[in-house]
């Protein structure tokens, strides 16, 4: 029975992938629309293809509740997408973003540069005006109007998966982001029992069992209660050892 089950999954989960790279790709031709002339500032045009994508991509995490490949329970997602919002999350998964657009379209997102080579993908970033992390003044100057301009913002900290040891080491770069421009930062916990999905894991290593995502919203941190009595970079240093106890103790 347990050999039957595994191979239930293994061949649901071939097909998500194989299935998301394929509406990935079409998805190209539907977003035409909002990319031949992409323009940074259209906030209006980006929220019609978030909402579309967002669609797409609750879609494709029922398609795997249901074939059995995970399970997942969201806790607070009512609190995100408010204006101005920095939504810190961990990121133990390929999919993490994927199950949080999927339930909050109306986020933007910092997403890897390298993405913008991946053909199932180029379309809906560029759509979706999503902003890629290349590090530069420009990239900051990038955040600063996204979340000056009223819109939330989606960020993973650790700025590539969490390994394999479950040690969760945020970048202070994030946390000096929000603390220089957000109204609001709001972390988000994502649990996973057993991990799969890591980087440089083959897909097709799935787990003896199948897999349960918890994802929590956290409390609310203000930025302005760290910058009252320290400077940025103090206030910024403080704040991600915080937030790194913060999400290890909530994250095991």
């Amino acid at each position: 029975m347990k050999s039957l089950n595994y191979y239930r999954r293994f061949i649901a989960t071939t097909f998500a992938f194989v299935l998301f790279g394929v509406v990935g790709v079409l998805l190209k031709i539907v977003l035409l629309p909002y990319t031949l002339n992409p323009k940074r500032n259209d906030v209006a045009r980006q929220m019609q293809a978030r909402r579309l994508i967002g669609g797409v991509w609750k879609w494709f995490t029922g398609y795997m509740v249901w074939s059995g490949v995970f399970t997942v329970r969201f806790n607070g997602l009512e609190k995100l997408g408010r204006p101005g919002q920095l939504v810190l999350s961990n990121h133990p998964s390929l999919i993490d973003v994927v199950l949080l657009i999927g339930q909050v379209p109306e986020l933007n997102c910092i997403v890897k540069k390298d993405l913008l080579k991946n053909p199932s993908m180029k379309s809906q970033i560029i759509a979706n005006g999503y902003i890629a992390n290349d590090e530069s003044l420009e990239m900051i100057e990038e955040v600063d109007a996204v979340l000056k301009s009223g819109q939330s913002l989606l960020v993973f900290p650790e700025g590539t998966r969490t390994g394999w040891d479950g040690e969760i080491r945020l970048h202070r770069g994030a946390v000096s982001l929000g603390l220089r421009s957000a109204r609001i930062i709001t972390p988000v916990f994502i649990k996973m029992n057993p991990p799969n999905f890591k980087k440089g894991q083959p897909w097709y290593k799935i787990p003896a069992r199948t897999i349960h995502y918890e994802i929590t919203v956290g409390e609310d941190i203000h930025p302005q209660d760290w910058l009252a009595e320290k400077p940025l970079p103090i206030a910024a240093r403080r704040l991600n050892a915080y937030l790194q106890d913060y999400f290890m103790r909530e994250t095991t």
